[in-house]
Protein backbone atom coordinates (compact mmCIF):
# COMPACT_ATOMS: atom_id res chain seq x y z
CA UNK A 1 0.00 0.00 0.00
CA UNK A 2 1.57 3.50 -1.64
CA UNK A 3 1.34 6.10 1.11
CA UNK A 4 0.77 10.03 1.26
CA UNK A 5 3.82 12.46 2.14
CA UNK A 6 4.42 15.74 2.27
CA UNK A 7 7.66 17.26 1.81
CA UNK A 8 9.00 19.64 4.46
CA UNK A 9 11.15 22.94 4.36
CA UNK A 10 12.65 24.46 8.01
CA UNK A 11 12.25 28.27 6.97
CA UNK A 12 12.96 31.70 8.89
CA UNK A 13 9.89 32.81 7.19
CA UNK A 14 7.22 30.60 6.28
CA UNK A 15 4.96 32.38 4.45
CA UNK A 16 7.35 34.17 2.08
CA UNK A 17 9.56 31.06 1.16
CA UNK A 18 5.89 28.99 0.63
CA UNK A 19 4.96 31.74 -1.36
CA UNK A 20 7.84 31.77 -3.66
CA UNK A 21 7.55 27.50 -3.76
CA UNK A 22 3.88 28.52 -4.54
CA UNK A 23 4.85 30.49 -7.43
CA UNK A 24 7.44 27.91 -8.69
CA UNK A 25 5.18 24.98 -8.56
CA UNK A 26 1.84 26.09 -9.42
CA UNK A 27 0.65 25.39 -6.09
CA UNK A 28 -1.89 27.61 -3.83
CA UNK A 29 -2.28 28.38 -0.11
CA UNK A 30 -4.73 26.03 1.35
CA UNK A 31 -7.67 27.83 3.05
CA UNK A 32 -7.82 27.72 6.85
CA UNK A 33 -9.84 25.19 8.34
CA UNK A 34 -13.68 25.25 7.89
CA UNK A 35 -12.95 28.49 6.05
CA UNK A 36 -14.48 29.00 2.64
CA UNK A 37 -12.03 31.20 0.87
CA UNK A 38 -13.70 32.84 -2.42
CA UNK A 39 -12.23 32.90 -5.98
CA UNK A 40 -9.12 36.30 -5.72
CA UNK A 41 -9.33 35.92 -1.72
CA UNK A 42 -6.19 36.67 -0.03
CA UNK A 43 -5.14 33.23 1.57
CA UNK A 44 -3.11 35.01 3.91
CA UNK A 45 -5.61 37.37 5.29
CA UNK A 46 -7.64 34.42 5.93
CA UNK A 47 -5.29 32.79 8.20
CA UNK A 48 -4.69 36.15 9.92
CA UNK A 49 -8.41 36.12 10.38
CA UNK A 50 -8.39 32.62 11.58
CA UNK A 51 -5.37 32.53 14.09
CA UNK A 52 -6.31 35.21 15.84
CA UNK A 53 -9.97 34.01 16.37
CA UNK A 54 -8.43 30.84 17.77
CA UNK A 55 -6.05 32.88 20.01
CA UNK A 56 -2.91 32.45 18.06
CA UNK A 57 -0.65 35.47 19.73
CA UNK A 58 0.81 37.78 17.21
CA UNK A 59 4.74 36.70 17.08
CA UNK A 60 3.41 33.26 16.43
CA UNK A 61 1.49 33.44 13.04
CA UNK A 62 4.04 33.27 10.80
CA UNK A 63 5.63 29.60 12.67
CA UNK A 64 4.51 28.06 9.40
CA UNK A 65 2.69 27.69 6.42
CA UNK A 66 2.05 25.26 3.88
CA UNK A 67 0.78 25.18 -0.35
CA UNK A 68 -0.73 21.94 -1.98
CA UNK A 69 -1.59 21.40 -5.41
CA UNK A 70 -4.93 22.54 -6.45
CA UNK A 71 -5.58 19.17 -8.85
CA UNK A 72 -4.49 16.79 -5.79
CA UNK A 73 -1.92 15.43 -7.28
CA UNK A 74 1.35 16.36 -5.85
CA UNK A 75 2.68 16.09 -2.34
CA UNK A 76 1.79 19.11 0.25
CA UNK A 77 4.62 21.15 0.87
CA UNK A 78 5.27 22.19 4.78
CA UNK A 79 6.90 25.08 6.06
CA UNK A 80 8.21 25.91 9.34
CA UNK A 81 9.98 28.26 11.23
CA UNK A 82 13.46 27.25 12.38
CA UNK A 83 16.16 29.56 14.80
CA UNK A 84 18.63 28.47 13.02
CA UNK A 85 20.67 29.07 9.99
CA UNK A 86 21.28 26.86 6.97
CA UNK A 87 24.87 25.18 7.37
CA UNK A 88 25.44 22.72 4.66
CA UNK A 89 24.29 21.29 1.15
CA UNK A 90 20.46 19.85 1.47
CA UNK A 91 20.46 15.93 1.14
CA UNK A 92 17.17 15.68 -0.13
CA UNK A 93 16.55 18.44 -2.94
CA UNK A 94 13.48 19.08 -5.61
CA UNK A 95 13.65 18.67 -8.56
CA UNK A 96 11.24 21.02 -10.78
CA UNK A 97 10.71 19.28 -14.37
CA UNK A 98 9.90 21.71 -17.11
CA UNK A 99 11.72 19.55 -19.76
CA UNK A 100 9.58 15.97 -19.75
CA UNK A 101 9.03 15.55 -23.46
CA UNK A 102 10.92 18.33 -25.12
CA UNK A 103 12.66 17.20 -28.53
CA UNK A 104 16.41 17.97 -28.64
CA UNK A 105 18.69 19.52 -26.49
CA UNK A 106 18.57 22.87 -27.71
CA UNK A 107 14.62 22.78 -27.12
CA UNK A 108 15.09 21.38 -23.56
CA UNK A 109 17.51 23.37 -22.82
CA UNK A 110 15.91 26.83 -23.86
CA UNK A 111 12.96 25.76 -21.89
CA UNK A 112 15.16 25.53 -18.24
CA UNK A 113 16.76 28.79 -19.42
CA UNK A 114 13.09 30.54 -19.52
CA UNK A 115 12.05 28.91 -16.37
CA UNK A 116 15.48 29.86 -14.58
CA UNK A 117 14.81 33.49 -16.07
CA UNK A 118 11.03 33.34 -14.61
CA UNK A 119 12.65 32.06 -10.96
CA UNK A 120 15.08 34.79 -10.86
CA UNK A 121 12.42 36.87 -10.64
CA UNK A 122 10.54 35.60 -8.08
CA UNK A 123 14.05 35.37 -5.98
CA UNK A 124 15.92 31.86 -6.74
CA UNK A 125 19.66 32.14 -7.12
CA UNK A 126 21.54 30.47 -10.17
CA UNK A 127 24.24 28.36 -9.01
CA UNK A 128 25.40 26.43 -12.67
CA UNK A 129 24.64 25.38 -15.56
CA UNK A 130 25.32 21.38 -16.46
CA UNK A 131 25.26 20.77 -20.22
CA UNK A 132 23.68 17.48 -21.52
CA UNK A 133 26.04 14.51 -22.16
CA UNK A 134 24.28 11.92 -23.64
CA UNK A 135 22.76 8.84 -22.90
CA UNK A 136 22.36 9.18 -18.97
CA UNK A 137 22.22 12.94 -18.79
CA UNK A 138 19.86 15.39 -20.31
CA UNK A 139 21.45 18.62 -18.77
CA UNK A 140 19.87 20.81 -15.80
CA UNK A 141 20.71 24.16 -14.44
CA UNK A 142 20.91 24.17 -10.41
CA UNK A 143 19.75 26.97 -8.35
CA UNK A 144 18.72 28.28 -5.09
CA UNK A 145 15.64 29.29 -3.40
CA UNK A 146 15.59 32.83 -1.60
CA UNK A 147 16.43 30.99 1.65
CA UNK A 148 19.49 29.23 0.20
CA UNK A 149 17.66 25.86 -0.18
CA UNK A 150 19.24 23.90 -3.42
CA UNK A 151 17.08 22.51 -6.52
CA UNK A 152 17.24 22.17 -10.25
CA UNK A 153 15.47 22.73 -13.26
CA UNK A 154 15.62 19.47 -15.39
Amino acid sequence: MSRHFQVTFDAHDPWALSSFWRDVLGYVHPAPPGVDLPEGADPRAAWDDFLARIGVPQEERNSRSAIEDPDGQGPRVFFQQVPEEKVAKNRVHLDVRVGPGLEGEEERMAALEAECTRLLALGATRVRRFEPAPPMDTGFIVMTDPEGNEFCLG
